[in-house]
């Protein structure tokens, strides 16, 4: 009786039985009765206006606050709140309910539903018996408790709604994006990102527009995290050219901070500092490579400084030309601490282009100020070489740091083209000359290599050149979320490398440092006179050898 009476939800598609209809007279299915609005009502547990899951003497409580029964589960072993597997009988928790593995049975990338963490077994070959799992009735795919479409036909009718035309036809621009979405291997995700992310309506506006996709389309929509994680995804499936993000929004910002100065001089000014030397020097140095968040974070930091002192200099009435040394003296005692220091740049700049008397002495760099602790360094790149239970590439990272003296953010941009496993031996390759990897190093360097996987899920295309993939497809891990992951194992990046590059210096002459690690010569020299490691007096001694005459 209930399939006869069974039809198309009108707002999920879903062909069931109809709990209700809305007030067009159209069926709704029993789940989006549910999540209606209209029939949601306040949870006494967080507040928030919810479907009801289960009414108390209190009041009624949504389904993330309903009490769950504790249990063992029989996939991980964990003690936590959990439910009763339909299919097995056995306890499992909600984390393995939602978990993903390849299964040790066919090995398929599927929802696990039985086994254990080593081997997880999917839902065919936890139950192979005729006739308990139901098909998919659009595109057949076994495995299902409930009827009803997969998630999988559910997201290619949704993705036909936003992305086509009245007759569900795909535009080209769009294709190739259709088809990344409705072929990934978790459509869940993609569901999930349908449903609680603002992507419908950026794909129903770009479904909507004339104009071509482009990078410049998508700038003109709503700057957020739902346009971006949509900007990489499209660079990812090859339908956008990547760009530099990060100079990008460099450029934005400072046009913006620009724009904004009242004064048509000042803003010529600004223009000629910011335009064309912050950034055009940021340009030289990337030498074809992407903007770190650093980079951009500094060449802000000194058109910022370079602001408050012209707003300093205006409220007095001053300019750069008829502003003295006293003016400058009287600013750098009230500036903030940052402005204090990243303001001498703009000055020196200034007076170099001669628009200012002013004279901002740089300050020299007379070594690290922080701990330079050795035994340290040595007692955690053991611990990273030999304890099997970390994640391999947290010890890799952590390693490049301890020994190699390189930042989170050279780390995380480091791609499998910088590793070089020819010959029998690992080289990795930080400057312009590669470095030999020993082992265990080395063998930690091709596990990585060969398993790297990202948190991307939509518009992975599993070919990701980096060695650090993030959580965005096309693009590695931020240098931030780096930092985080090594301060986790107690590394401190910074005071760490310090100590690397501090050891390093009194071994290896400047030059060679600067090629094996991808330094800047006049750095490595630095840290060399810090170290107090006598390489230029080594220099000169071989200089003077006689050669032997044969």
């Amino acid at each position: 009786m209930a399939k006869s009476r069974a039809q198309p939800c009108s707002r999920c598609g879903t062909v069931r039985e109809a709990a209700t209809r809305d007030e067009h007279g159209r069926p709704l299915c029993p789940y989006c009765f549910i999540i209606d609005p209209a029939n949601q009502e306040t949870c006494v547990g967080c507040s928030r206006r919810r479907p009801v899951s289960v009414r108390t003497l209190d009041g009624p409580l949504c389904p993330a606050c309903r009490p769950v029964k504790t249990v063992t589960c029989s996939i991980c072993g964990r003690h936590a709140p959990g439910y009763v597997s339909a299919a097995t009988g056995q306890p499992w928790c909600a984390a393995c309910k939602q978990r993903w593995a390849r299964c040790a049975g066919c090995g398929a990338l599927r929802p696990i539903r039985s086994g254990t963490l080593e081997r997880p077994l999917c839902a065919t070959c936890t139950r192979t018996d005729p006739g308990f799992w139901r098909a998919c009735p659009s595109c057949g795919q076994p495995g299902r408790i409930h009827i009803g479409r997969c998630a999988r036909c559910t997201v290619d009718q949704r993705l036909r709604e936003l992305l086509g035309d009245e007759r569900g036809e795909i535009r080209p621009q769009l294709q190739a994006l259709h088809h990344a979405l409705t072929t990934t291997e978790r459509p869940g995700t993609v569901a999930a990102w349908l449903d609680k992310s603002a992507a419908p309506a950026i794909l129903r506006d770009l479904q909507a527009g004339t104009r071509p996709l482009t990078h410049a389309t998508l700038d003109e929509l709503p700057a957020g995290k739902p346009v971006e994680h949509l900007r990489s995804v499209l660079v990812a499936i090859g339908t956008l050219p990547h760009r530099d993000e990060h100079m990008v929004r460099l450029e934005r910002w400072t046009t913006r901070i620009i724009a904004d100065r009242p004064d048509a001089d000042e803003r010529k000014l600004l223009h000629r500092y910011a335009v064309w030397h912050v950034i055009r020097r940021l340009r030289g140095r990337l030498a074809g490579t992407n903007t770190t968040h650093e980079q951009a974070v500094a060449a802000q930091r000194n058109i910022r400084a370079a602001t408050a002192l012209l707003d300093w200099l205006a409220t007095r009435h001053l300019t750069l030309t008829s502003a003295r040394q006293g003016d400058l003296e009287t600013w750098l005692s009230t500036a903030q601490p940052t402005h204090r220091v990243d303001a001498g740049n703009f000055v020196r700049w200034a007076r170099k282009q001669k628009l200012t008397q002013l004279d901002f002495a740089a300050i020299r760099w007379d070594g690290p100020s922080g701990i330079i602790d050795t035994e340290t360094r040595w007692e955690q790149a053991r611990w990273l070489l030999h304890d099997d239970t970390l994640k391999p590439e947290d010890r890799v990272a952590g390693l490049l740091v301890l020994l190699y003296a390189q930042w989170p953010a050279t780390i995380s941009h480091l791609t499998v083209d910088h590793i070089d496993t020819s010959n029998g031996r690992v080289r990795i390759r930080l400057g312009h000359e590669p470095v030999v990897l020993p082992e265990p190093l080395a063998g930690l360097a091709r596990h990585v290599v060969a398993t790297r996987h990202g948190h991307a899920t939509i518009g992975d295309q599993a070919a990701s050149p980096w060695l650090f993939p993030g959580g965005q497809p096309a693009r590695p891990i931020s240098a931030f979320r780096m930092a985080e992951r090594l301060r986790q194992l107690g590394i401190r990046s910074r005071q760490s490398r310090s100590t690397a590059l501090f050891h390093l210096a009194t071994e290896l002459p400047a030059a060679l440092l600067a090629r094996m690690l991808g330094i800047h010569i006049a750095v490595a020299v630095a840290w060399q006179r810090a170290s107090a490691g006598d390489w230029t007096t080594y220099a000169a001694d071989v200089a003077r050898r006689s050669i032997p005459v044969r």
